[in-house]
């Protein structure tokens, strides 16, 4: 009896196995973001939701379905990773602060909402995998995540960094004793190397994907031994580290101590630049457009076009030293008539007049995130044994950067999301 269940299961477990759909895109002509080249009419089979071949000569199975992509161009999905997507804040934020006018107005609950939400209108614009970097009130970016990945909504692959980890105050600024540590519900207090270490498991506990420190937002910031602590126990249990800095002795500070990612590094000097390329850090440098930044008011502490004039310079400096880049676009104002999406796409502009390639352009928007992520060996690229996730494009973003603004196709996990 008991052999002819075993039996039975067996062969359950086969036909099942037959069953499986197997997808074949047709695709006129394949970009590799790596090398910067093309492969014309490739044949690309999927099998549950990962890739099992690619090349002009595959075989397509007569059961399989087929999806014809013979006019476009496709490409891995986009990776945005420094972004807040339980957050939008308004345009001239309203009080001296963020936390006057915005934040303690918002719980968790609605801003799960908001993410998840913000969540959907990425997928569908291109980008197969964010990595959300604090302000979700208390782990909101775990929930969403955990949301999307039971199926209840679609979604990009999701890193979140849970709390902001960060020295006393957190992102605030000047107030009252009297008023508590009422940045808590974002931020994780820590002031030593073994405040820090407990910060960070803290995150891991709740559910973090990657950690998030910040260094120098007040006249006191983070040494190399804390900011080490932090990339010691982050890197043990297999997830990078991003900090917030800006420049000086505080970014020398991080880069030394082993953080995986600089996040705006706006004051970077071209000595830092260069350590960064020797360390292998990457810069995520939240480019902002001059519309954003007039956008984001007060935030913005020098004048727009400053603010705009500098970023653009470090960018090419960063550029031309050879400083690994991942994108990333920080805060979203809700500027009228634009999507979250359009204005993620309108940081186009400030790589392209900082005279960064197309090709590099594609790289960091693509490849280097999911390095950075710690995502290559499961997604990216277009490649056997790796996920199924796609999109096309109207034309070649290698001759022109901006038909990224057009993508007409997505697919993640071998599921279509969007289709001309």
């Amino acid at each position: 009896m008991k052999k002819l269940i075993s039996c039975v299961v067996l062969l359950l477990l086969v036909a099942l196995s037959s069953s499986a759909q197997t997808i074949a895109v047709k695709a006129g002509h394949l970009i590799d973001p790596a090398t910067g080249s093309v492969a014309n009419n490739q044949t690309i089979l999927i099998q549950d939701g990962k890739i099992t071949a690619v090349g002009a000569g595959v075989a397509v199975p007569s059961n399989a379905q087929v999806i014809d992509l013979s006019n476009e161009w496709v490409m891995p999905g986009l990776v945005d990773a420094h972004t807040h997507i339980t957050m939008n804040v308004p345009p001239n934020p309203p009080g001296e602060s963020l936390w006057d006018g915005y934040l303690l107005k918002e719980s968790t609950g609605l801003r799960v909402a908001r993410g998840v939400r913000n969540a959907e209108l990425e997928l569908n614009a291109g980008f197969t995998a964010l990595r959300d970097v604090g302000n979700n009130a208390n782990y909101g970016d775990v929930a969403v995540r955990q949301a999307i990945e039971k199926g209840w909504f679609r979604g990009p692959t999701l890193i979140g960094t849970g709390k902001i980890i960060a020295p006393f105050g957190g992102q605030s600024h000047g107030y009252s004793p009297e008023q508590g540590r009422f940045w808590n519900f974002e931020y994780i207090d820590a002031d030593t190397p073994d405040e820090v270490r407990k910060a960070v498991r803290q995150n891991l506990y709740y559910g973090a994907g990657a950690i998030k420190l910040v260094a120098d937002n007040n006249a006191y910031f983070y040494s190399e031994a804390e900011i080490r602590a932090a990339a010691e126990e982050a890197h043990s249990a297999g997830v990078a580290l991003a900090v917030h800095v800006l420049g000086g002795q505080a970014a020398r500070n991080v880069i030394n101590g082993g953080a995986d990612s600089i996040e705006h590094g706006f004051d970077l000097d071209n000595d830092l630049l260069k350590l960064m390329k020797a360390k292998g850090t990457y810069l995520v440098g939240t480019d902002f457009p001059y519309e954003h930044t007039v956008a984001l008011g007060a935030i913005i502490q020098e004048s727009p076009r400053k603010t705009t004039d500098k970023i653009i310079d470090r960018l090419r400096r960063a550029n031309q030293i050879g400083v690994k880049m991942a994108f990333g676009a920080d805060t979203v104002c809700d500027l009228p008539g634009k999507t979250r999406p359009d204005m993620a796409f309108d940081y186009l502009d400030m790589w392209k007049q900082a005279g960064v390639s197309n090709a590099d352009i594609l790289r960091a928007w693509t490849i280097n995130g999911f390095d950075l992520l710690r995502l290559s060996d499961k997604r990216g690229p277009i490649a056997p044994g790796h996920a199924a996730d796609m999109i096309a494009l109207p034309g070649n973003p290698l001759d022109d950067i901006q038909l990224l603004r057009k993508v007409n196709f997505v697919m993640k996990d071998g599921v279509v999301v969007k289709k001309f």
